[in-house]
């Protein structure tokens, strides 16, 4: 994988901090092995002082929030503590869904290892927020907005709804294969088809957030390549 340049993904900046479109495939934070890229490490490189101030599953793409001061870290620290931060992400789900304002208010369990559940009994509060923008014959684009901020949130929350982020195998979804949607598509001898996107289809597509107490932003990040490729297959053969 090609490494980006920090300067490359930046959608919003000034003296304290900075937004960027993260690509995927790339930690928000360094892993504990330690050797892998991360958009701390490119931040670094940027800003000494950079934090990230909240993070992004590593297949998911879209908004990310740097500091380059602590009390730029703080302030927006405490606006994600404080749910006054919006948080839009768009998914192409598998199924057609109606979804208008749908709010669904169920605990997650961490348990661990990057894995969690739905627990009644011991988790944590969990809200989101989903909407249907565009409906295709076989999978619906889908505005997710989470109110709290737990690890898988959208994704589980979607797979109890039995709709499940195309592509994310962890909680049922299953990858966009072009012959799966395009009528008479035929592979070539001893060909392997490859899925249309090769991670589960998620972007972080909008944040609102104060950059000081009476001045409210809100940063937009367009879909990466391969997202945006998923739509116009799905909007040219499953319609």
């Amino acid at each position: 994988m090609k490494i980006p340049k920090i300067q490359d993904l930046i959608l919003f900046e000034n003296d304290d901090l900075f937004v960027v479109n993260k690509p995927p495939f790339i930690s928000s934070l360094d892993e504990r092995e330690g050797g892998e890229l991360s958009i701390l490490r490119l931040a670094r490189q940027y800003s000494a002082d950079a934090q990230v101030c909240h993070r992004l599953d590593k297949e998911t793409s879209g908004c990310l929030i740097i500091a380059k001061k602590p009390e730029a870290y703080r302030s927006v620290s405490m606006q994600f503590e404080r749910r006054k931060i919006k948080k839009v992400y768009h998914a192409v789900v598998n199924g057609t869904h109606v979804f208008n304002d749908l709010r669904i208010d169920l605990p997650i369990l961490n348990l661990g290892n990057k894995n969690v559940s739905i627990s009644r009994q011991e988790g944590k509060p969990a809200e989101t927020l989903f909407n249907s923008i565009k409906y295709f014959k076989h999978y619906t684009l889908i505005e997710c907005q989470p109110v709290t901020g737990r690890m898988h949130q959208i994704r589980i929350h979607l797979a109890t709804q039995k709709a499940s982020i195309a592509g994310d195998e962890m909680y049922g979804g299953k990858p966009v294969f072009l012959s799966h949607i395009k009528r008479g598509y035929h592979l070539g001898k001893d060909q392997e088809e490859l899925p249309i996107m090769k991670r589960f289809a998620l972007h972080a597509k909008e944040l609102t957030f104060h950059i000081a107490p009476e001045t409210e932003i809100t940063v937009t990040a367009p879909y990466p390549k391969d997202f945006a490729t998923l739509l116009k297959q799905l909007e040219r053969f499953d319609i």
